[in-house]
């Protein structure tokens, strides 16, 4: 190896150390970090409107009249000739019970009846003998009048007598349970044995007639009904239309489910099946309540255990997060029950792509109301990032 390098070999060497040096150089010069996109985001101001109520809800045909039958005595039943579902008539014997202390009641009463028209025939024969010594004056008038007086008492007591007898005639023909009205037989709540108590019902009976659809509805819905409203329903078996009115209203809840309960009067529905099914359509109702927020499910988010939402201040044309409580669901909205006030703009589309304190631009025009069904088209000039956040 010749202990001398050559020109070119020299030349070669220095410049590699020159390029190590730029890159040493280059390495340890600081670099800017690239700026945060401005996005574009689709907003629209709040405003105030009526919930509107509908919905399809299930039904069933009732008897507009249902009597709970059971003995005006007690007693221990022991023969029941109804069963669920049965068709009666009107008088027909349903049920009948012990009624042997009620026989023999209604006999002792005889008996005194018989005791007091014989006290009282007697009393007739004294007064009558007695008025004739009075003709011949062979008694005072004083003496005429208390045979009078016991004439009358004993009429009274004949009186008496044929009431209590007549009394317990009757407790014993309550015994026997029938039929109020030709219907159907809906329940049975006795059995053959059972004692039950005066009133305590037995059977349950279906007045033939007129029919109604009984259904449930939530608080807001019984708000938007009326009384006498039209609505149509349709019968599930056969698929037949059906036109009635609103008949009834619950005035309070139910305890557990906390809805309430409507009747609807259905019109020609006399042959119509107890029990069926039928769907009552109410469309287009809207609530009588005070107007409520709405916002469209895509502005909402999720944030720890609650619900937010971005809101927009134009002065600084920057976002932050607003926390709202839920209501309902009304379509593709949801009810704003706290949180919100009109006028307030909020952020409709890219919420999941914003930070607090975030600078925003708008992208096309804020719509006031409820957000568009559908983003309208980026422009060719919109930079690529704001037309992503608008898509999503």
């Amino acid at each position: 190896m010749p202990s001398t390098l050559s020109l070119a070999t020299r030349r070669v060497l220095r410049l590699c150390a020159v390029a190590a040096f730029v890159t040493t150089l280059v390495g340890c010069s600081k670099t800017e970090a690239p700026k945060e996109p401005l996005r574009a985001v689709k907003v629209f101001t709040i405003s105030g409107g009526a919930l509107n109520v509908e919905g399809e809800y299930s039904a069933e045909v009732r008897s507009r009249v249902e009597s709970r039958l059971g003995f005006r005595v007690a007693g221990k039943l022991v023969q029941r000739s109804a069963e669920q579902g049965q068709r009666v008539a009107a008088g027909q014997v349903l049920a009948q019970m012990d009624a042997q202390d009620y026989q023999l009641a209604a006999q002792a009463a005889l008996a005194q009846v018989s005791a007091a028209q014989s006290q009282r025939d007697l009393a007739a024969a004294d007064f009558k003998r007695f008025e004739a010594l009075k003709v011949q004056n062979f008694i005072s008038g004083a003496e005429l009048e208390r045979r009078d007086a016991t004439l009358k008492a004993a009429d009274a007591a004949l009186n008496q007598a044929k009431a209590q007898a007549q009394a317990q005639s009757n407790q014993a023909g309550y015994a026997r349970l029938t039929a109020s009205h030709a219907g159907v037989i809906t329940a049975v709540e006795a059995e053959v044995g059972q004692v039950v108590s005066a009133g305590q019902p037995v059977l349950r009976l279906a007045h033939d007639g007129p029919r109604d659809a009984v259904f449930a509805v939530s608080e807001q819905m019984v708000l938007a009904l009326k009384v006498g409203q039209p609505m149509q329903a349709t019968l599930v078996s056969t698929g037949q239309t059906l036109k009635g009115k609103v008949r009834e209203l619950g005035a309070s809840a139910d305890p557990v489910t906390r809805t309430y309960a409507v009747k609807l009067a259905l019109d020609a529905s006399e042959r119509l099946p107890l029990g069926a099914t039928v769907n009552v359509l109410a469309a287009g109702l809207l609530g009588s309540q005070s107007p409520v927020i709405k916002l469209p499910t895509s502005a909402l988010r999720q944030e720890g255990q609650g619900t937010v939402v971005w809101l927009l201040d134009e002065a600084s044309m920057t976002v932050n997060t607003q926390a709202v409580q839920v209501g309902r669901v009304d379509g593709n909205e949801v009810v704003i029950t706290s949180g919100l006030k009109p006028g307030q703009k909020v952020v409709s589309a890219g919420v999941h792509v914003l930070s607090p304190g975030q600078k925003v631009t708008l992208y096309g025009a804020a719509v006031s109301g409820v957000a568009p069904d559908a983003p309208a088209s980026v422009p060719a000039s919109a930079p690529a990032s704001a037309a992503s956040t608008a898509q999503r």
